[in-house]
């Protein structure tokens, strides 16, 4: 699905395919010298991480791994409930692995800030994150992520992972969803 089909839902498209395209490429040539030899664990996050996930991996030099999580803080809403629960956990063993978590955005931050104190303590080797999409603007806890896609205004955005109430992540576009949809 691309923004035009779509474009009464949208106010704004902040990134195209082709702008994540080529953002993705540069942050995978970043990992491929950063986990050189290292044969890391990607972790998705799902459901959001799955785009993100697959054109990452695909744009490595490297070889890796892949497992998956599933962790939840939304529910129906358009913001973070503060409440993290695992619902898929990994089926990979972590211990001694180079572990770098894949996301697709980071709001609060509240989410992640458990999911990696969760992760950490499987003693990884290492452990860092990508997300492809962040907003600093709307985070309430810090966190350090090694690789950043694009920072995002504090709006309700969907696309390329990115959800409403289960709608929108196929949208190959990024964009602001317009007020009337959720309100």
């Amino acid at each position: 699905m691309d923004a035009v089909d779509i474009a009464a839902d949208l106010t704004e498209v902040l990134y195209t395919p082709e702008q994540i395209a080529a953002r993705l490429a540069e942050i995978a040539a970043q990992i491929d010298v950063d986990y050189a030899d290292k044969n890391p664990l990607l972790v998705g996050v799902l459901n959001g991480a799955v785009m993100v996930m697959a054109d990452l991996s695909r744009a490595l030099h490297i070889d890796c791994a892949m497992d998956w999580m599933a962790v939840s803080s939304y529910g129906m809403g358009t913001h973070s409930s503060g409440v993290v629960r695992i619902l898929k956990d990994l089926s990979t063993d972590l211990v001694g692995r180079h572990v770098l978590v894949v996301e697709d955005i980071i709001d609060t931050g509240l989410t992640l800030s458990y999911l990696m104190q969760n992760l950490a303590s499987r003693d990884p080797a290492s452990l860092n994150i990508m997300a492809m999409f962040r907003k600093p603007d709307a985070m309430k806890i810090d966190i350090d992520v090694r690789y950043v896609g694009y920072d995002l205004p504090n709006q309700f955005v969907v696309g390329y992972g990115l959800d409403y109430a289960g709608r929108y992540r196929n949208l190959r576009d990024v964009g602001i969803l317009a007020p009337h949809v959720y309100s």
